[in-house]
């Protein structure tokens, strides 16, 4: 398939989109979205509910077949998240950057781990049951490339097959990024449906209460207003 950008504009967009993953990974603490972290000790257990209930209706509409933990083949389409109950040969996943890239494969020596461009997935029509996508899509600004992945990642998809998502709905302070709504997020992929809920605390307010009070910070994730991200789980039809 081929992207709706020009081969000049589809190499600058790619270029800016890696060097705005290394200017992070050079500017953000290596620590902090570290599980010990109070924000993520805090704030953990909602999200592991949200995750149960949009698996919970995926499951229903697929089956059972395309849910974490299932025996299924699994594309993972961002190196910060984690699907328990998989086994990492059937970890499948595409880096641009080729240094992350090889940290990954050094992560993960027994994963397949590409290094290629999302517009153009190297894995046949129909070969994964579930494709993990987290806060992949707010690091890129043009709607053609967007797009493109959206459908390479429904082309990859079984029928029954379920997208994992969790992104950004509220744009943090960083000009590399773009907030994807929940009505881009269902334009984005016509053939899936499913469960899609608005949950995590807002970073910046999390990172400041959650060490003064794990209470107040669950009470403050409560209020919908306050939840800067969507996670949702949308099966292929």
């Amino acid at each position: 398939m081929l992207s709706g950008l020009s081969p000049n504009d589809a190499e600058l967009e790619r270029e800016r989109i890696v060097a705005g993953l290394r200017r992070r990974t050079h500017e953000v603490a290596a620590d902090l979205y570290s599980p010990w972290q109070p924000v993520k000790t805090s704030c953990g257990a909602n999200a592991d509910e949200s995750l149960r209930r949009c698996c919970s209706a995926a499951e229903h509409s697929c089956a059972g077949n395309a849910v974490p933990g299932s025996r299924v083949r699994l594309s993972r389409m961002d190196a910060g998240t984690s699907v328990g109950g998989v086994r990492e040969p059937d970890l499948h996943g595409i880096e641009m950057d080729p240094d992350r890239a090889n940290q990954l494969r050094g992560s993960l020596p027994s994963a397949d781990v590409r290094c290629g461009d999302a517009p153009n997935l190297p894995w046949a029509a129909g070969e994964f049951g579930l494709v993990v996508s987290s806060t992949v899509f707010t690091s890129i600004v043009d709607h053609d490339r967007r797009t493109q992945i959206a459908a390479e990642i429904t082309r990859v998809l079984k029928p029954g097959g379920a997208l994992l998502w969790y992104d950004f709905a509220v744009r943090p302070n960083n000009p590399d990024v773009r907030a994807i709504s929940r009505r881009t997020l269902v334009s984005l992929f016509p053939q899936l449906s499913g469960e899609i809920r608005r949950i995590t605390l807002a970073p910046p307010l999390a990172r400041f209460v959650a060490p003064r009070s794990w209470l107040l910070a669950n009470a403050l994730a409560a209020v919908p207003l306050l939840r800067t991200h969507l996670m949702a789980v949308l099966v292929k039809k």
